[in-house]
């Protein structure tokens, strides 16, 4: 069994890792950037070592730090997570070269399945079904929008060597393909350095369904069942789960047979998920089922399988990489009842889903649920890295007791200040169509902002608030029978708070009324109060005003820490309200700034390639005249 351990990571995943290595007697050494220096990661690891600044580019996926780190270190293997390097066959082989444990498939798996394109044509030469589209290597402008005719809109443009629903965009009309495939062009080549893409069929009522299998280096592959990801964001992962809805015995058997295939088919070593489209217009069938691609590595969602089946999936990289065989035979694995994970995010979904990067300074989890994170109160979620704060799974004996575990533990949890999606998630959760299983991966795009609006604090909230404050007041110097007393008045059971910066008034005088909800007052005199998901964080002191501009004056501010990758215009144009101005890349990810209404461009102070603050003034726009 590996001794000592490099981490080639950062965050939950990391933290995750070193806790199995851990309970195995296994020494962990973690790797940092300027960023997380002072990391959940870092403190909970063995040792640590530097390698770089805070980008990813200059630190995480700088193969040579971090195999000179493992050396330096004495460590015998390297685990790379899941991202940055993890798929890297170049950085698999020279860690290889280094004398090192690989703690992942053979290089040449990595490199056969990497490129979507050359992976549907070995899958096909394996018999397993893959979705029509055009795979050529022609990739001019042309020849791409022909095949996309021929295909028939909707189409999908997907980057070859993709993931994490970048590089990828939907085309539901030939008079929209220029553009898209331009944008999806840049995307890959900023996020993967390879701008080429595939064009394939869009399936109008798709589920996403993946396979865990995982294989040794003693000739035998199994896999641990299946897992539902349909719940998705813009081709983003929200909530997964296990085993898949309305899956049956038969069409479960042909697809995860499908899967062991495509393993067995690049002599496939370690853990490994084989990804599915699925046609959900008349129920899962196994004629309606076809590859999509296969994840080279460990999934963010794996915690679902490790739920049902019972197995640590990091026990088993570590033991297979160590050169043991499978701990299980396939007829010794089996489902046991049905997990679900929600990926909790600080990032604001009443604003388009932004990241709202910054310091925790509250952070309560609830218990009842298996929670993966890599922070804790007072640590700061980082702009540099995806704002991820942590996976949470709930497992029960049926699916219905999962999801009502899943929405107790939403409404228990809290954390602030920073913007999370746990009211999104909530809305997502609480949906009768996903209560019943009728899934596909257009289903939050459907509900639209239904599950994103949040209005202001309901009288139970506010009624809740009154109550904390009342007990708080009442509890700590045991004066119930003097609480709101006025001399020659009526008792005051009404109190000022300030919420989101608006002043709220809150009764405290009804003390009987049970509302239901989840409250708490911290040491500050902060009153939380949750419902539905959503966390208010009441004040008792009005907030500090500052100045500053909105894009309803025209100002469009960076509204994060970016770095400019695109201007649409230049000062002096006439623009459309909704055009396109700039385009900022922050948290991985593209985010387009438009103009709030018609008019003129007064300034301009945005420059492509340049880097931005927060708050930065990138563009003003002045109306224009009739």
């Amino acid at each position: 069994m590996i001794q000592s351990l490099l981490i080639a990571n950062r965050g939950e995943i990391a933290c995750r890792i070193i806790r199995t290595a851990r309970r195995l007697g296994i020494r962990t050494v973690a790797v940092y950037s300027d960023a997380d220096a002072r990391a959940l990661h870092v403190r909970e690891a063995d040792e640590a070592v530097h390698i770089g600044p805070s980008p990813a580019r200059e630190s995480y996926l700088i193969g040579d730090r971090i195999i000179a780190a493992a050396k330096a270190t004495g460590a015998q293997a390297i685990h790379p997570g899941y991202g940055f390097l993890s798929e890297n066959a170049a950085f698999a082989q020279a860690v290889i070269d280094a004398s090192l444990i690989w703690v992942g498939p053979n290089p040449a798996s990595i490199t056969a399945m990497g490129l979507k394109d050359a992976a549907k044509k070995l899958m096909s030469q394996a018999g397993v079904p893959v979705t029509p589209g055009y795979l050529g290597e022609d990739q001019s402008a042309a020849r791409l929008q022909s095949e996309a005719d021929a295909i028939g809109y909707p189409v999908l443009i997907k980057a070859v060597a993709g993931g994490g629903g970048k590089g990828m965009r939907r085309v539901d009309a030939q008079a929209d393909f220029a553009d898209a495939l331009l944008s999806c062009q840049r995307e890959a080549a900023s996020s993967f350095g390879n701008d080429q893409v595939l064009i394939e069929k869009y399936i109008l009522s798709p589920r996403h369904i993946e396979v865990q299998v995982f294989g040794d280096s003693h000739g035998q592959v199994v896999h641990l069942f299946e897992r539902d990801c349909s719940l998705q964001r813009r081709h983003q992962k929200v909530i997964e789960e296990a085993p898949a809805p309305g899956m049956d015995a038969a069409t479960r058997e042909a697809i995860c047979g499908a899967a062991v295939r495509a393993a067995q088919a690049v002599d496939y070593v370690g853990a490994g998920t084989i990804e599915f489209i699925a046609d959900a217009s008349e129920g899962l069938r196994a004629d309606r089922i076809w590859f999509m691609e296969m994840n080279t590595r460990l999934q963010v969602e794996h915690p679902v399988t490790e739920e049902i089946t019972g197995v640590d999936l990091v026990e088993w990289q570590l033991r297979v990489a160590s050169g043991e065989p499978l701990p299980k035979k396939q007829e010794q694995l089996s489902i046991n009842g049905h997990a679900i994970e929600a990926r909790l995010y600080a990032e604001d979904p009443a604003k388009g889903f932004l990241p709202s990067p910054g310091r925790i300074d509250r952070l309560l989890f609830d218990s009842g649920a298996r929670v993966e994170t890599g922070v804790e109160s007072g640590d700061t979620v980082s702009s540099f890295y995806d704002p991820m704060i942590a996976k949470v799974i709930c497992h029960g004996p049926d699916r219905e007791a999962a999801r009502t575990d899943l929405l107790r533990w939403l409404d228990g949890s809290f954390v602030g200040p920073l913007h999370t999606n746990k009211p999104f998630l909530h809305a997502c959760l609480s949906m009768a169509d996903f209560a019943e299983g009728r899934l596909d991966t257009g289903l939050i795009e459907r509900q639209g902002e239904a599950l994103t609006a949040i209005d202001g604090p309901s009288n139970r909230v506010l009624a809740a608030a009154g109550q904390r404050f009342r007990k708080d007041w009442t509890g700590r110097e045991d004066r119930e029978g003097l609480f709101g007393f006025r001399l020659n008045a009526a008792p005051k059971t009404r109190i000022d708070l300030f919420v989101d910066g608006r002043h709220v008034v809150a009764d405290a005088a009804s003390g009987d009324l049970r509302t239901g909800l989840r409250s708490a007052m911290e040491r500050d005199g902060t009153i939380i109060v949750t419902q539905a998901g959503q966390s208010w964080f009441f004040s008792q002191t009005p907030p500090v005003k500052a100045g500053g501009a909105a894009a309803s004056d025209g100002a469009i501010l960076s509204p994060m820490p970016g770095r400019i990758i695109a201007v649409a215009v230049a000062k002096g144009d006439r623009v459309a309200k909704g055009q396109k101005l700039v385009t900022l890349e922050a948290m991985k990810m593209e985010h387009s700034l438009t103009a709030p209404f018609d008019g003129v461009v007064a300034e301009l102070d945005a420059t492509e390639g340049g880097q931005v603050s927060e708050g930065t003034l990138l563009v003003l726009v002045e109306r224009g005249e009739d």
